[in-house]
């Protein structure tokens, strides 16, 4: 079966790929010395790497409306569904062979993985997804809320918890998406893809054939979205590593 491509929902995922590639490309030679930033409390780059992760994961609840909307099969989904989980373990290998103290164990991948499940089963439910989206976010803050309260929920910090996102402190990793509050992201993305495919779907694909130059790249960037994740920080620190050589 065949499955339309909605080309502006490409085009802003692949949209999201570029600004993560420009991070990552700064993150790295900030790793080898050639600028001097911390990506870990200056607000400049964890809002970045913040709204980053929300338009990648809000892309993905709009994808999940349109697979919905055209009636893929679970078969179709879980062969995507392990593609995700397996690039997931491919980087925790490589993140833990460069970063054994803080590889990544549930980043954006693995979160996402777990995410698409939650949000294929709840698919069906309409309006209700944007509370669930809202509750999700408002989650997270309320969770802050009761440690302060109750010192003895310290255990959702623990690693073998602390995925869920209920915590008070940051675990010590490169890259970190528990379900809260992004799992909210996600039912958002949905139920906004939801809306559009019925009220606006000029917003979700170009009419004019072909379509604009600028937005048809962008489309083809996002269509092969999992596969330049993969690649794309092995091919910069492999650049940056032959420049350091050469100088």
């Amino acid at each position: 079966m065949l499955f339309r491509r909605f080309d502006y929902l490409d085009a802003l995922r692949g949209l999201a790929i570029l600004w993560m590639t420009a991070y990552h490309l700064c993150f790295d030679l900030n790793h080898f010395g050639y600028l001097q930033e911390n990506f870990y409390s200056n607000p400049f780059w964890t809002w970045q790497r913040t709204a980053i992760v929300t338009l990648f994961l809000f892309t993905a609840g709009l994808g999940q409306s349109v697979a919905f909307d055209q009636h893929q099969t679970w078969a179709r989904f879980w062969l995507r569904w392990f593609q995700v989980a397996g690039a997931a373990l491919l980087v925790s290998a490589g993140s833990y062979a460069m970063y054994p103290e803080s590889f990544i164990y549930f980043g954006v991948l693995h979160g996402m993985a777990v995410m698409l499940v939650l949000v294929r089963l709840t698919a069906g439910w309409g309006r209700w997804l944007w509370l669930l989206g809202s509750a999700a976010i408002a989650l997270k803050f309320m969770a802050s809320g009761a440690h302060a309260l109750w010192p003895a929920l310290d255990f959702l910090n623990d690693k073998t918890l602390n995925w869920l996102g209920l915590i008070s402190r940051k675990p010590v990793t490169e890259d970190y998406v528990p379900l809260v509050p992004w799992l909210g992201v996600v039912w958002l993305g949905m139920a906004a893809g939801n809306w559009m495919l019925r009220a606006r779907p000029q917003w979700l694909v170009a009419h004019s054939t072909p379509a604009p130059r600028a937005i048809s790249a962008l489309a083809t960037l996002g269509r092969w979205s999992l596969s330049y994740y993969l690649l794309h920080q092995p091919v910069l620190m492999g650049l940056l590593t032959v420049l350091s050589f050469l100088k």
